[in-house]
């Protein structure tokens, strides 16, 4: 069908009935929703359609990079080394890519990431930044590329040049009930990044009740349709499923979270958060090094940690975006203006914290936002002081609270009461790390789903 030929309305009906839209007629609504010649009702019923009959692997390749096409693609040639990217589907105390951003800097890669705000239950990393006196992440594109050249990192705000399309339809998508399909969601977070030109991506996909994935099923779904674009955009990715049932470390909260991203640096924070940090590292390093083993990145990575390099890679980052670096801990970890406490009110051993009771209690305390116009308080959050597995008698302190006022610091305080779960026995932690997954995997993984004749045409994603 001509392009002149093509309209909204057979589209729409295309789709309910099940079919797959071909990769000109992706382009097509794409660009002609950008002119404003498909209104919003008739986006927004192509949406529910997806929504309900999902996509196969071509269209949500044709759809991610019709929307990568709509905006500017950030190059940084020259480097004299791999370009590498990471993104995190959100979690609560997920504050890795302060961490993994000097480590990968130290072992010889560079990172160009951009990153977003925090709304809801789970912290943005420039929120996490910007508590950070001086820091600016709103750099230029030559100022970024300058910087990544000079330091090997650069954290700062996307432009708005980069695939504007996704913007206008993920709100299109929040506003109409159709965010939490997989083939949408990953086509969403794939065409930012693959408008940035990098050698490697490394997905952290958080799985459990504090994240965007309830199950593990929920996020391998997401990372085959994301490993799937990888694949055919000619991108080299790879997908680690992490576990978000707890916070991930002790602080929830801004500032106390780059704090907490300092001790880990500095060797003496949190395990499960240099953990993830070095596993999504040695997958970068794997696939930008062909010839390094995994247990040669892995321990490479670790290596980071130990000699002070990924800390003195910090530093570097943190000075060239204007933050002040001296003093930095202590500055981030005053006191907010409501302190208080959670207590134990009976006898037992902690069994689990919830984190997204967690990250909500926070939230009201004034670390998160509601609405994107929000302002959120650096002093704010929460401090878990307790442990799964450690037996409590009633008055044991289980967290602390910090808080923009009195009010806020009462809603958190009943909040965050309800995170924690005491009971007879011991409580079943289960593993951090869930899978690592290639596209190799989950192709081979969709053909054993089918059966014998391996046909992927039709896949939904």
């Amino acid at each position: 069908m001509e392009e002149s030929a093509l309209r909204a309305l057979d589209l729409i009906a295309k789709k309910r009935d099940g079919g797959a839209l071909t990769t000109a007629q992706w382009n097509w609504l794409v660009s002609a929703y950008g002119r404003g010649d498909v209104a919003e009702e008739q986006m927004s019923a192509l949406l529910m359609a997806t929504w309900f009959r999902g996509m196969s692997a071509a269209e949500t390749l044709a759809l991610t990079l019709a929307m990568r096409d709509s905006g500017d693609i950030l190059r940084l040639p020259g480097l004299g080394r791999p370009l590498v990217d990471k993104h995190s589907t959100g979690g609560v105390g997920d504050k890795v890519t302060l961490v993994l951003a000097p480590m990968v800097a130290a072992l010889g890669l560079a990172m160009a990431k951009l990153s977003g705000r925090g709304l809801g239950h789970t912290g943005g990393t420039l929120d996490k930044l910007e508590a950070i006196s001086g820091y600016r992440v709103d750099l230029s594109p030559d100022q970024l590329v300058a910087q990544v050249r000079a330091v090997g990192v650069a954290v700062a705000a996307a432009s708005q040049q980069l695939a504007p399309a996704d913007r206008r339809l993920y709100a299109l998508r929040d506003a109409t009930g159709t965010v939490n399909q997989a083939g949408l969601i990953a086509a969403s977070i794939m065409s930012k990044k693959l408008a940035v030109e990098t050698d490697a991506l490394v997905l952290d996909v958080k799985v459990g009740e504090g994240a965007f994935f309830a199950t593990q099923l929920d996020g391998e779904a997401f990372a085959e349709a994301a490993l799937a674009i990888g694949a055919g955009a000619g991108r080299q990715v790879r997908a680690v499923l992490t576990k978000m049932a707890s916070p991930l470390g002790r602080e929830v909260g801004n500032g106390r979270e780059v704090a907490e991203a300092i001790d880990v640096l500095s060797g003496h924070g949190p395990k499960e958060v240099a953990t993830i940090a070095a596993v999504l590292a040695a997958n970068l390093l794997e696939m930008v090094m062909p010839d390094a083993s995994a247990e040669t990145a892995a321990a490479k990575a670790w290596q980071t940690l130990a000699n002070g390099s990924a800390m003195e890679h910090f530093e570097r980052w943190i000075s060239a975006q204007g933050g002040a670096i001296s003093g930095l801990p202590a500055r981030l970890r005053q006191a907010a203006a409501a302190e208080g406490v959670i207590r134990a009110d009976r006898t037992g051993t902690l069994a689990a914290i919830s984190a997204l009771a967690i990250g909500q209690a926070a939230a009201l305390a004034g670390a998160g936002r509601s609405r994107k116009e929000d302002q959120v308080d650096p002093r704010a959050g929460i401090t878990l002081v307790a442990e799964v597995g450690q037996a409590m008698v009633p008055g044991d302190v289980l967290a602390l609270i910090h808080a923009s006022d009195q009010t806020r610091l009462g809603q958190a305080q009943r909040l965050g009461a309800r995170a924690f779960r005491l009971a007879d026995g011991t409580g079943a932690e289960t593993p951090l790390m869930l899978a690592v997954m290639r596209h190799a995997d989950a192709h081979r993984k969709r053909r054993r789903s089918r059966g014998s004749d391996g046909g992927d045409g039709g896949t939904d994603l």
